[in-house]
Order: structure tokens, then sequence, then C-alpha cells
């Protein structure tokens, strides 16, 4: 399994955005994203705008997305 990388905050929106994650709004640094599916209703993730994200947030917030590790990496890879 590959490492995941180091990335800023507004880095992680911007993979997000490609998956369909949309900013809906802010409360400090932390910015909402809301993704809305057909079947499933909302689905909200919460980023906080930070220089580095730590590695278990960034586990977290790929959990919360609904994605694998290896979805976010070839999101990573194909930026």
């Amino acid at each position: 399994m590959q490492r995941l990388p180091v990335l800023s905050g507004k880095g992680v929106i911007k993979l997000l955005k490609r998956v369909g994650f949309l900013p809906a709004r802010q409360r400090g640094s932390h910015i909402i994203l809301i993704k809305q599916e057909p079947q499933k209703g909302k689905k909200a993730v919460v980023v906080p705008d930070h220089k580095e994200v730590d590695k278990g947030t960034l586990v977290e917030i790929i959990r919360q997305a609904g994605l694998t590790r290896e979805e976010f990496m070839k999101l990573y890879e194909g930026r």
C-alpha cells in the first residue's frame, strides 16, 4: 500500500472537488464540503484549512468521503 501524501487543506479540497464535493461553509479554519448523492442523500466532510493535514486526519477525511485509499491515491496521482 502506498503512503499517503502530505497535503494542505486546500490540496485536499481540490482533490475532493473532483469527486463531487463542494464547499458549503466555513467555521474558523475548518471548511465543510458537501456532496449530494441521489440515493444516499447528503454527505459532509470537514477539512481543516492547515498548511499540513495530519495523516490520521487525512485517513478520516478519506473514510468520511466514502473513498478507499487506492481511490484517493488515483485522484492524487491524476492531479
